[in-house]
């Protein structure tokens, strides 16, 4: 049995230092709350008819002391297809404070017992030798080995296929921010203070994948395939919420787009409650961003199938519509009340229409778009509820947390000309 001195690490954790690195790319956890979860998301396009995976993890109530902890790795693959593996052991999982590295291990080759898990990103063949079930992440490199195995998480929601394998290496292109410029908190600064519940943070809108995926008896290889990441934590997603993305539009691939409306809590406040939503545009290293507090929007969402959202901005206005035909696939997602529980529906074959125009200085938009684009290969997304009807909604942020979230307010420079030891977790 090998100890904890003789597993190979990898000094930097697998982070990279480029300016397409987000604040809040760390671990958020501080050890002072029970009830808390942080969950990251990758995706990955790998054909032109929708055929995607995106990798799903999640750690709930790291403390260990409550009925709702525990370790998931989720993934969703083409066909709508799905295929989680759970552990109510917390201590399997891992991840860095102050940079996007994160892992867990569910079995040790042979049956072995290390002393303790993986701490760090391991080369990948030191990851093989010491980890038959499990997965390590960062901004740069996956990898991973998993089995269905759901025992003890919530829902009565079965995997469809019986293991995956896989190993990619990732180039971001586009962070949340210009391309040449600096990165920013998808929630304004305000991200970085105990004000919105949950968090949210855009980790690369767009970059490119290259590796291969073992799918049940199928294979999948790919070599610069779209790519997408980003994170949440908190005690819980959004009551309700929908979502938008696409990174492969037809005849313009150095384009993205992520729409989101939410109805998130306020303070930690019980009850205290608003709508806000976003739609965030990264076209040829531009970024145009749409918030509430630098302009405005709209959106009405179907309970499955359809999606419009409408935003402006001083200089830009934006229209999003996409549609579904296909019924998606349930997903767990971390709820406030009964930790990762069957909560939202996905799918990767949304049709997804997004034009941009132009605003002149009176506010009056051109005539011919800037850009429309289309594809038949975006990931569509309704969560929470309850979902009776239409839900249409206008996103409104609270005074004055709508007039300083706009504040040039340097929060990642700040934690860095800290000393390690005293920078907020996550940052």
């Amino acid at each position: 049995m090998a100890d904890r001195a003789s597993i190979p690490r990898q000094s930097n954790n697998g982070a990279v230092s480029n300016d397409l690195t987000t604040p809040h790319s760390g671990y958020h956890f501080d050890g002072s709350r029970d009830r808390f979860f942080e969950g990251w998301y990758w995706k990955v396009s790998i054909g032109e008819a929708g055929e995607s995976f995106a990798f799903i993890y999640s750690i709930e109530d790291p403390k260990g002391n409550t009925q709702t902890g525990g370790v998931g790795a989720q993934i969703m693959g083409p066909g709508d297809s799905y295929l989680i593996q759970y552990s109510k052991d917390v201590g399997r999982f891992w991840a860095d404070t102050h940079s996007l590295a994160l892992g867990a291990r569910f079995r040790a080759p042979n049956g072995q017992a290390l002393q303790r898990a993986p701490q760090s990103i391991l080369p990948q063949d030191a990851f093989d030798r010491f980890v038959e079930q499990g997965y390590q992440a960062s901004q740069t490199w996956h990898q991973g080995s998993l089995v269905a195995d759901g025992a003890g998480a919530r829902g009565d929601l079965q995997s469809t296929v019986p293991s995956a394998k896989w190993a990619f290496t990732v180039t971001p292109i586009d962070g949340w921010g210009p391309r040449r410029g600096k990165q920013h908190a998808t929630a304004g600064w305000l991200a970085a203070l105990p004000v919105f519940e949950p968090h949210w943070q855009i980790l690369m809108a767009r970059g490119t994948a290259s590796g291969w995926v073992q799918w049940g008896d199928q294979r999948y290889e790919f070599t610069d395939a779209p790519a997408y990441a980003e994170k949440n934590w908190g005690a819980g997603f959004p009551k309700k919420w929908f979502w938008v993305v696409a990174t492969g539009f037809e005849g313009e691939p150095d384009a993205s787009l992520t729409a989101v409306g939410a109805r998130r809590g306020l303070l930690q406040l019980p009850g205290v409650e608003e709508d806000v939503g976003m739609v965030g545009i990264h076209w040829r290293g531009q970024f145009i961003e749409m918030v509430p507090w630098n302009g405005d929007v709209q959106w009405e969402v179907d309970p499955w199938g359809r999606w419009r959202v409408y935003a402006k901005n001083g200089h830009y206005e934006a229209l999003v519509e996409a549609s579904c035909s296909s019924p998606g696939t349930p997903l767990r997602a971390p709820t406030a009340d009964c930790g990762l529980d069957v909560f939202c529906r996905d799918s990767f074959y949304g049709k997804v229409r997004l034009r941009v125009w132009r605003r002149d200085s009176a506010g009056v938009r051109s005539a011919m778009p800037l850009f429309d684009l289309h594809t038949d290969a975006g990931a569509v997304e309704v969560g929470g509820g309850p979902w009776w009807s239409t839900w249409q909604a206008q996103a409104e942020m609270r005074q004055p947390l709508k007039s300083i979230v706009g504040l040039p307010v340097d929060v990642d420079g700040i934690a860095a000309a800290l000393p390690q030891a005293l920078r907020p977790p996550g940052l």
